[in-house]
């Protein structure tokens, strides 16, 4: 407990400090009077505003109204009979931690116009008290001013903070869920067919070994192709769990349109540079469902691929000259765009698609700079 106390006040700096005097002060100004009533009277003010004071940061809606009613009255009340009038620059501070706009502009609108006319009242009875103070009530009212704003802001900037802070980390737990459908999923696709086969075909060959023994050859040569297939494509899915770089993948672009008989056009290095490895593997991954569309569904001849990197974005362009699709289209439902939208909507990207003697898919996002390590 001690050394959350120093640390808080090392923290908050002269902050207690200021508001201890702050504390002592009304009761220096009461004793200056001479008559017992009015220090009694001081004295009891004094407690009421800080009780009131207290209750205030405890209230919510209508009652922040009443009780800043009463801290408002008491000011005015000391300023006017014993010229103390920092008890304002409690109220300011109370004022700057409301919440609700127009509670906040109400009542600080009505806190400087009160204060304001028991200053001037206060000029104009040229209390000896009162003009020795004259510079420090002179800060205090800017103080009244300035305070309220300026903490309101500091509030206001800390509270969205934190709602970006919390939205950042339910935006950290969805991603993760959506990574562990997806492994589920590809788990499913992958193994779990490639066994139900590898133990179809086994029992299969078991029953035939004696029967028919060739037929047992082959269907356990079925089971060792399925197997091999199967561990294919989960170090494939454990590459890609690891992150692909759009260099890798524009290999791999290459041997699946060579493959599908499709002339390859672009660059076959891409440069690129201070890209995050999350933005350019989901890059790589819309890259590489773009050219699988261009395969399946264009029947085009040539398929080209640029990369450009600018300051503000990068973009991927896949161009061929196939049949055109457009988004009224049936296969356009099945073809992955959808997909590629999503994942470029996650990142603020966008997917624009041009149909002229072929297709074009733009792919755009924001360039996010990785930050350099010193």
């Amino acid at each position: 407990m001690r050394k959350w106390n120093l640390k808080y006040l090392k923290s908050s700096g002269i902050t207690p400090y200021i508001w201890s005097v702050f504390s002592i002060l009304p009761f220096y100004f009461i004793f200056q009077s001479s008559s017992t009533i009015a220090i009694i009277v001081g004295l009891v003010l004094t407690i009421c505003f800080f009780i009131s004071f207290r209750f205030a940061f405890a209230s919510t809606r209508w009652p922040v109204y009443l009780w800043t009613g009463i801290l408002i009255a008491i000011s005015i009340t000391m300023t006017i009979i014993f010229q103390f009038v920092y008890f304002s620059f409690y109220i300011a501070y109370y004022n700057g931690n409301i919440k609700n706009r127009a509670a906040f502009l109400t009542l600080y609108i009505i806190h400087l116009v009160f204060t304001t006319l028991s200053i001037n009242y206060l000029v104009l009875l040229q209390s000896d008290l009162f003009l020795q103070q004259l510079p420090f009530i002179i800060i205090v009212w800017i103080g009244v001013i300035l305070l309220p704003f300026n903490l309101y802001n500091r509030k206001k900037q800390d509270r969205l903070e934190e709602q970006l802070e919390h939205a950042n980390i339910k935006i950290s737990e969805l991603v993760k869920q959506e990574e562990r459908q997806r492994i589920a999923r590809d788990l499913h696709d992958t193994l779990g067919q490639k066994l139900s086969l590898i133990g179809l075909k086994s029992d299969l060959a078991r029953k035939l070994i004696y029967k028919d023994p060739e037929q047992a050859k082959s269907e356990l040569k079925d089971v060792q192709q399925t197997a091999r297939t199967a561990l294919n494509e989960v170090r494939k899915m454990v590459s890609q769990m690891r992150g692909i770089r759009l260099k890798e993948e524009i290999i791999r672009v290459r041997q699946i349109l060579k493959a599908a008989q499709i002339e390859f056009r672009g660059e076959r290095e891409i440069h690129t540079s201070n890209i995050s490895l999350f933005l350019e593997n989901l890059l790589s991954m819309c890259m590489k469902e773009a050219v699988t569309n261009v395969v399946k569904h264009s029947q085009a001849t040539f398929c080209q691929v640029t990369v450009e990197q600018t300051k503000n974005e990068i973009c991927i362009t896949v161009t061929d000259d196939g049949v055109g699709i457009t988004e009224n289209d049936g296969p356009v439902e099945g073809s992955g765009l959808a997909g590629i939208k999503e994942r470029l909507e996650f990142v603020n990207g966008n997917l624009d698609i041009v149909v002229n003697n072929g297709t074009t898919i733009m792919m755009r996002v924001p360039s996010v700079v990785k930050e350099e390590q010193n």
